[in-house]
């Protein structure tokens, strides 16, 4: 799964859970759901989106803690 696969995958995921607990426990947690639209709309201006920053340094982590990494693959 590529990058923006995941992008969509969390915000579609934050937007429906933020629904649900709005309608079911607290209508302040709709909020949660407008802060997440506006980040897929700035995010659409600027080309730039703070969770893709995020998710690139964990892949970059797994990368240099895998036992099994590229290097072991050459051999």
């Amino acid at each position: 799964m590529n990058i923006e696969h995941k992008i969509r995958l969390i915000a579609g995921s934050f937007i429906l859970l933020s629904l649900a607990l709005g309608v079911w426990v607290n209508r302040n947690f709709l909020w949660f759901t407008a802060f997440v639209g506006a980040n897929l709309f700035q995010s659409a201006l600027t080309k730039w989106c703070l969770m893709e920053d995020i998710l690139r340094k964990f892949e970059k982590k797994e990368r240099e803690s895998c036992c099994c990494g590229e290097e072991s693959r050459k051999s």
